[in-house]
């Protein structure tokens, strides 16, 4: 066994006569664990954050969203079909949406009317997000599923009979109109209500892609957009790439991140954010660290001046030192990783922190969590030790 590995172990886990120097390493060890346990957990929590806000998002967009680069809308032709055809998707969908007045008894609201066809719950996974009704039947004609959000704000819910809910969309023209005539308008009954992100239960009302062009005047092949869902293998990023090198500057190609680009800077300012504060709070931890590596030699000075007479030199009794520190560190940072993880898991399975009644704080246990806890606090731990040990010196020793 190397020599300064030896005695550090023998003087990490063996006491001194000074009862101050155990408590100051108690004292360093706590902080380590704390330190530990505090940037696993943070960690564990944003990656969860992450998680659940990727699972909303899998019942509000697309993996792939295509729409025109100028204009609103654009015309599905056969040479789009055959691009998407020869990329081998899973499926794709076409879209119309559009800005709308909705109106029903005496309240309105604006959102978005979203025409959808069959092929779209085979690209968003919508029913997950259904909490009540059914989803559009393509054999039931001026039929809508609205979010929560809007029929709160309108007091609508589902086969509300009595009183259809009203979309009415400006009609398109210049010059002077006739405010009596000034919308075109689509009754609808509700069938469904769906729940998710606040902005996603506020913004669509879907309904048939043949009632949404009806609406709009559009011509047969005319379309806001292509939503698509690629297979599981396949890299959006790359994919986007190659499939906007194929389309042309006519088109504008984007992945979901893209889509939410705001959403996903926020959640990784805030990890890094939070991983720098935790990160602090661990160095100035590791201050007791220092102390008690410190405090060790001033104690153990008449055993360096011996292993100093036996052969032993300067740089291998600072080893001695950066070892003890280092492994105290470890040893630390072990008991508060596995406290950690004790509490992840519980977390995850039984919920004891919750954001709402019905949901609990979400929380994912990562490998690449560990790795960067285990790489942090080694590395301080280290320089930690280094600078408790710069202390030592022959004239030091000698004195």
């Amino acid at each position: 066994m190397n020599f300064s590995l030896y005695i550090a172990k023998r003087y990490l886990f063996a006491k001194t006569t000074n009862n101050a120097i155990n408590i100051i390493t108690i004292i360093a060890s706590f902080g380590v664990i704390v330190g530990a346990l505090a940037l696993f957990i943070i960690l564990s929590g944003f990656s969860g954050l992450r998680t659940f806000s990727n699972s909303l998002l899998e019942s509000s967009d697309p993996d792939i969203k295509i729409t025109a680069t100028s204009g609103k809308t654009f015309l599905f032709t056969n040479n789009i079909e055959q691009d998407l055809a020869d990329a081998k998707i899973f499926s794709y969908s076409k879209v119309i949406e559009e800005r709308a007045f909705l109106a029903y008894n005496d309240k309105n609201e604006i959102a978005y009317i979203k025409g959808v066809d069959e092929n779209y719950t085979s690209i968003i996974n919508i029913d997950s997000a259904l909490n009540t009704g059914n989803w559009l039947q393509k054999d039931v004609l001026n039929t809508a599923v609205i979010g929560s959000g809007i029929s709160r704000k309108l007091s609508l819910g589902v086969l509300s009979f009595g009183e259809p809910l009203s979309i009415l969309i400006p009609k398109a023209g210049k010059g002077f109109f006739n405010l009596n005539n000034a919308f075109k308008k689509l009754n609808v009954q509700i069938v469904g209500l769906y729940s998710g992100t606040e902005e996603f239960e506020n913004k669509y009302v879907f309904v048939a892609l043949s009632d949404a062009k009806t609406l709009l005047s559009l011509k047969e092949n005319e379309i806001t957009a292509l939503e698509i869902r690629l297979h599981n293998n396949l890299d959006s990023d790359a994919f986007a790439e190659k499939l906007q090198s194929k389309l042309g500057v006519s088109f504008k190609v984007k992945t979901k991140q893209q889509l939410n680009a705001a959403l996903y800077k926020v959640i990784n300012t805030e990890n890094f954010v939070s991983y720098l504060i935790f990160t602090l709070i661990v160095i100035i931890a590791l201050f007791n660290v220092i102390g008690a590596i410190i405090m060790m030699i001033i104690d153990k000075k008449q055993n360096l001046k011996t292993l100093l007479n036996l052969g032993a030199t300067i740089q291998e009794i600072k080893k001695v030192f950066v070892f003890q520190g280092f492994l105290l560190t470890l040893v630390g940072m072990s008991i508060g990783l596995l406290l950690g993880i004790l509490l992840v898991m519980l977390q995850k399975h039984f919920g004891f922190f919750m954001i709402t009644q019905n949901l609990s704080y979400p929380v994912e246990f990562r490998f690449s969590n560990l790795f960067i806890v285990i790489a942090t606090i080694s590395i301080l731990g280290y320089i930690a030790s280094k600078i408790a040990s710069s202390r030592i010196s022959k004239e030091f020793i000698d004195r």
